[in-house]
């Protein structure tokens, strides 16, 4: 069991939950925190809009609010919106990914599909919202940053050293309240994730979830926006590893160091 269900009494156990819901329930999650997420960036960096030049902490709070949002939408499945989070929660050696969700082979590859499939949908709604914005001149790297993540100093090991630290926060704090975001509370997954961003995302924009960057990423390269240049997929790789890297960790610790030992 995880920590969360762990405290529930036998007779209020929660009920089965459909891979099917856990599906469209990730999707719509992520779906909904990359749009918002996106969003907030391209209100940043896109010119004419009211939000331009709003700065980082700006996009930190939006991101942050964008994973309350998010967990809110997907709370049948745990609301975990990040590949990261379902694996950190899988080396933790828990049972369930949510109350009412075993952890199998098929349910893994259900989260992940659905959080991957949700992060591409939401950026291509983002950029529907702001297609005006983007058919305005502006430098392609700029264009690029509203979708996905890339570093200010290009050094791939230390990139993914930067991800895998700041995963690892997020992972272990989940972990250590409970198992699943919605277990600990949508408002504090959200203000630890600004502070994720405020403290450790100046390196690298602070992708902290595989599905994030990846299905936005694919979103800039396949949608017609206007001067938008490459994708950068020579860096595309370093949000999955080093968040893969970061959650692995959070969980093993988690797992000889459980929150009740603590």
């Amino acid at each position: 069991m995880t920590a969360l269900t762990a405290l529930l009494p036998v007779e209020t156990a929660a009920e089965v939950v459909p891979l099917g819901t856990v599906f469209w329930s990730e999707v719509l999650g992520t779906g909904m925190l990359t749009l918002l997420g996106v969003g907030v960036v391209a209100n940043h960096l896109l010119g004419k809009t009211k939000g331009n030049g709003g700065g980082w902490l700006m996009i930190n709070f939006g991101w942050g609010l964008a994973v309350f949002a998010g967990v809110y939408v997907a709370w049948q499945s745990g609301g975990h919106l990040n590949p990261a989070v379902t694996i950190g929660i899988w080396a933790s050696g828990a049972d369930e990914y949510a109350p009412g969700v075993a952890i199998t082979a098929a349910s893994t590859l259900v989260y992940l599909a659905a959080e991957f499939l949700g992060g591409f949908l939401g950026a291509v709604v983002a950029w529907i919202a702001h297609k005006q914005h983007y058919d305005e001149p502006l430098e392609p790297a700029a264009k690029l940053g509203t979708f996905a993540t890339g570093p200010e100093i290009r050094s791939y090991p230390w990139n993914v050293v930067t991800e895998a630290i700041a995963t690892f926060v997020l992972v272990f704090v989940v972990l250590m309240f409970g198992g699943t975001p919605s277990g600990l509370g949508p408002l504090a997954v959200a203000l630890l994730v600004v502070v994720i961003g405020a403290s450790l995302g100046g390196p690298t924009g602070y992708a902290i979830n595989p599905a994030r960057d990846l299905g936005p990423r694919i979103a800039h390269a396949i949608l017609p926006i206007k001067g938008k240049g490459g994708s950068d997929w020579g860096y595309s790789w370093v949000p999955i590893v080093g968040p893969i890297i970061g959650a692995l960790i959070a969980g093993g610790i988690f797992q000889v160091f459980p929150a009740a030992n603590f």
